[in-house]
């Protein structure tokens, strides 16, 4: 839960130092602050890593996950977020795991039920009420740019996926480093400058704690609850950012966001309530990983 609201403030907090920040700086910013509030997590981390090399055929996978999950997505994210309110955005963001099964179904031929195809059409039509505007016009430039965020962070989770030998926070640090670093130099490039600011430290803050932070925390939840029961309590985030969107930014609604608010959370509940059996094969791996034997000997490996 913590870990879902963490989150969910990011966007609405974003919004708020776009005012100040570049959004290509403020990408760079909010991942570079992402990574240090993982170093700082391992250095109190009790557990001893054992970290396994990366092998090559894994290295394109990772290029995948630092281009489309640290660079496309924020960027495509900060620059939406200057043309929409925020409540627009976040509700956007529940496209992510419609985005995430989506990809795995056309390209990886994962399986998808009949409910993810009805919470498609659901939320396809939650995201054309979002780009109705109250002149009764359609305003879609900041939704485009929101949906490719999206879209870059469901490449980024079936990528991740293709990694077998890496632990997830380091997987989280890698990405978190080479975005930061990058996104903060795209954005010199571009002519946005870089001073010791509040804005800069409030960014790296929200960076820390909306995406460092909160990535440790769903972490340690995947290890006692498993994916399906984290999945779950996470998928409140986006309503989350909608509703502290409301209130931090004084964001007024309207019926076509009271609505989509609705279509979004049906098209959720159809996608955690969905269960399949099927038949399928699992090829023979080879990973490494740490893990704990539940018992207070010390074990050399």
């Amino acid at each position: 839960m913590a870990s879902a609201v963490l989150y969910g403030l990011g966007v609405p907090l974003a919004k708020l130092l776009l005012s100040n920040v570049e959004p290509v700086m403020l990408a760079g910013l909010l991942y570079f602050g992402a990574f240090i509030g993982l170093i700082v997590f391992g250095l109190f981390d009790a557990k001893k890593k054992t970290k396994a090399k990366i092998k090559k055929e894994e290295i394109p996978w990772i290029t995948g996950v630092i281009f489309f999950g640290g660079i496309l997505a924020p960027i495509s994210l900060m620059v939406g977020l200057t043309q929409v309110s925020g409540v627009a955005a976040s509700l956007m963001l529940n496209l992510e795991g419609v985005s995430t099964a989506l990809i795995a179904s056309l390209l990886f031929r994962e399986f998808t039920g009949k409910r993810f195809w009805f919470a498609l059409v659901f939320m396809t039509a939650a995201g054309i009420l979002l780009s109705w505007n109250e002149s009764g016009n359609f305003s879609i430039f900041g939704l485009m740019f929101v949906l490719l965020a999206v879209v870059s962070w469901g490449l980024d989770n079936n990528f991740t996926r293709k990694i077998s030998s890496i632990e997830p926070v380091e997987i989280t640090k890698i990405k978190c480093f080479f975005a930061g670093v990058i996104n903060l130099l795209l954005g010199l490039y571009l002519g946005a400058e870089l001073f010791a600011s509040i804005s800069t430290v409030y960014a790296m803050i929200v960076g820390i704690f909306s995406y460092g932070v909160s990535i440790v925390l769903f972490i340690y939840a995947l290890r006692g609850w498993g994916a399906a029961r984290t999945g779950a309590f996470f998928s409140i985030a986006p309503f989350i950012g909608a509703i502290a969107s409301i209130i931090i930014l004084n964001e007024n609604t309207s019926w076509n966001l009271l609505f989509a608010f609705g279509l979004m959370a049906f098209g959720t509940w159809l996608i955690l309530s969905e269960k399949h059996s099927h038949g399928h094969y699992h090829g023979r791996i080879y990973h490494v990983h740490e893990h704990y034997h539940g018992d207070e000997h010390q074990h050399g490996h």
